[in-house]
């Protein structure tokens, strides 16, 4: 893992977004967790096809999957416990078939697995995780997040993701979960609503000196932000953080939370030009979020490739 981390890094791309395109219906409150109930054979081929295009790191279906949202559904707690470890298992058995054909080993690390979990708001699945604005204590928070993390270790994924967390308060619950935690190996992903701050207004800067004490944070991110915002968020963020920098955007256009939909297209991005910025200013993983697909993380890869030859 160490000599991923400290070299450039493939992030791979959205998750939920690329099983829609795959004509999945994922309006639904578990969003993409909702096809571990109805489809988990279609979970594995979207990490495939992110490891063909050269993902050096994936991330579990978990993002949206909690136990309170696997109640609602009428699973007991040891049911919704299997679901948790059926999406790593998912991964990694993914992740392990790709690495057992010699032709994938050409110039390539063994690829990482990440149990994606995002935050209390994606839960609620009202929107609330692109403001931080829930009402919630830091010890209802610790308790939830816990619960999820616990779910989700044991089962063979590498390092855990904490991604599109809204706000400084749930980041540093999730700093001293780890803390608490040292044997562990994880990153902290902020979602950010501008050039400075993360999406409760809280300077980047801030959050990102905070984080950076953490001996086990193995990263600080930058995801579903408009790729617009992120080369001043790394700027910010590498000011004051000693951390790798991993930045994962949204393929632009704006998401609909109320009736879970995007309500406007794709933007052109010229994927090639903005990673050899990021990586310009700093960033030492990259990927996509939302609407970043296989063909977006293949030229994404490449793109880390000429420049590591470059260096």
């Amino acid at each position: 893992m160490g000599s991923l981390i400290e070299g450039l890094l493939t992030l791979d791309g959205g998750l939920a977004t690329e099983l829609e395109a795959r004509g999945a219906d994922l309006n639904d409150d578990l969003w993409s967790a909702k096809v571990l109930l109805e489809a988990p054979e279609a979970i594995a081929a979207v990490h495939t096809a992110y490891l063909e295009a050269g993902a050096d790191c994936i991330g579990t279906a978990t993002y949206q999957a909690s136990f309170e949202g696997f109640r609602n559904r009428g699973l007991t707690q040891l049911e919704s416990a299997g679901l948790f470890e059926l999406a790593v298992r998912l991964a990694v058995d993914a992740r392990d078939a790709f690495w057992s054909e010699p032709r994938n080993r050409k110039d390539r690390h063994r690829p990482l697995v990440a149990s994606s979990l995002g935050p209390y708001g994606a839960m609620l699945a009202d929107g609330s995780e692109y403001r931080g604005d829930y009402d919630v204590s830091a010890s209802d928070l610790r308790t939830f997040h816990e619960a999820r993390w616990r779910a989700v270790s044991g089962h063979g994924a590498d390092l855990t993701a904490w991604e599109t967390v809204p706000s400084e308060a749930e980041a540093l619950v999730l700093a001293d979960l780890l803390r608490a935690r040292p044997q562990e190996a994880a990153w902290i992903s902020l979602s950010c609503r501008d050039e400075r701050s993360i999406c409760d207004g809280t300077p980047l800067r801030d959050v990102a000196a905070r984080l950076d004490s953490v001996a086990n944070l193995v990263a600080v991110g930058i995801n579903c932000t408009h790729q617009a915002f992120v080369g001043p968020l790394i700027r910010e963020a590498r000011a004051v953080c000693t951390k790798p920098i991993f930045v994962y955007p949204n393929a632009g256009g704006r998401f609909d939370a109320e009736n879970k939909r995007w309500a406007t297209d794709v933007e052109a991005i010229d994927w090639s030009a903005a990673v050899r910025k990021w990586c310009a200013l700093g960033a030492t993983g990259v990927g996509g979020c939302c609407r970043v697909g296989p063909a977006d993380i293949r030229v994404i890869r490449e793109t880390l490739v000429s420049i590591a030859h470059d260096v």
